[in-house]
């Protein structure tokens, strides 16, 4: 799943350079991609989460599933169809990619998040579940340095991160090894934990040129969608709103605390995030060369 996306296209580009006896199936939900993927020789299926129809012949004959939804409260529904599937085509593992949290925590995307796990633990199938903190690459995307500055809505917390290409190994390597040596595991994907201005310094020296953080609090968030300036659903807004609200206010501390499993999983330690920095280094130069889209908050 999810190959047309960031940690999709990783797995995938893993499987590229070490396939081993695996073989891979893709699932993907647009025509074009399917016809694109088929062209390059790929075994290729229409796979679309909201169409329960196409679920059943794309998982025949598979034996490990990668489950990776978007974070929406669709993911409820989507997961159940996709798990009851999986069940009757006889799948023997699957791994999926949840979220750093605790079970008990009451942000809702993440309450999302432990209800689809239980469905899964309850399916009878051997599961692994991955828990990766804050992806690296948001920087690149969701709060990307344009202009030489980026913001954070939790003032100065310490956030945890992990690299998506460290997320995607981990994956690759479970998916290999199979449910003999995963079945009924928690792996925890938390490589580094910093505030917003210690990566800011940390980007000053590795780009060579000044970025600043933007340090906001979570009201700012609450009025950055109320004008528009994050299209997201509704019910991912006010969760993205209490989210932070919880980072800023101790609740979720343990999003600001290192807990990595990469090096038991592949052998070395996690990405740092200066080496992650280093390796995108002229993405986010560019970045840091075009303008700002707002002014700074005051």
């Amino acid at each position: 799943m999810g190959v047309t996306g960031q940690t999709g296209r990783h797995i995938l580009e893993d499987f590229d350079k070490n396939p081993g006896d695996a073989r891979i199936r893709i699932g993907v939900r647009k025509q074009e991609d399917l016809e694109r993927f088929r062209k390059e020789g790929r075994d290729a299926v229409l796979f679309d989460l909201d169409d329960p129809l196409t679920l059943g012949p794309a998982l025949c004959g598979v034996d490990r599933l990668n489950i990776l939804t978007g974070y929406t409260i669709a993911m409820t529904h989507q997961t159940k169809w996709l798990v009851d599937a999986a069940k009757k085509a006889g799948v023997k593992h699957i791994v999926n990619q949840g979220v750093f949290a605790n079970e008990d925590c009451t942000d809702s995307k993440f309450s999302w998040f432990a209800l689809v796990e239980c469905y899964i633990e309850a399916s009878g199938i051997a599961w692994t579940h991955l828990h990766p903190n804050m992806f690296m690459d948001g920087m690149l995307n969701v709060s990307p340095p344009k202009g030489g500055s980026f913001p954070v809505f939790w003032g100065e917390e310490r956030v945890g991160y992990v690299s998506i290409a460290d997320i995607a190994a981990v994956t690759a390597k479970v998916l290999r090894d199979g449910p003999e040596h995963h079945a009924s595991k928690n792996y925890y994907l938390s490589t580094e934990a910093m505030t917003g201005p210690d990566l800011a310094t940390m980007l000053s020296e590795v780009l060579g040129r000044p970025v600043t953080c933007d340090v906001r609090q979570p009201a700012d968030m609450e009025a950055k969608i109320k004008a528009g300036g994050l299209q997201v659903e509704d019910w991912y807004a006010k969760s993205s709103i209490e989210f932070c609200t919880q980072l800023a206010d101790g609740r979720l501390g343990y999003f600001g605390t290192v807990r990595d499993d990469i090096p038991y999983l592949l052998g070395r330690p996690g990405t740092s995030f200066r080496d992650w920095a280093i390796a995108h280094r002229d993405e986010l130069l560019d970045l840091v060369n075009q303008p700002a889209d707002e002014t700074p908050a005051k």
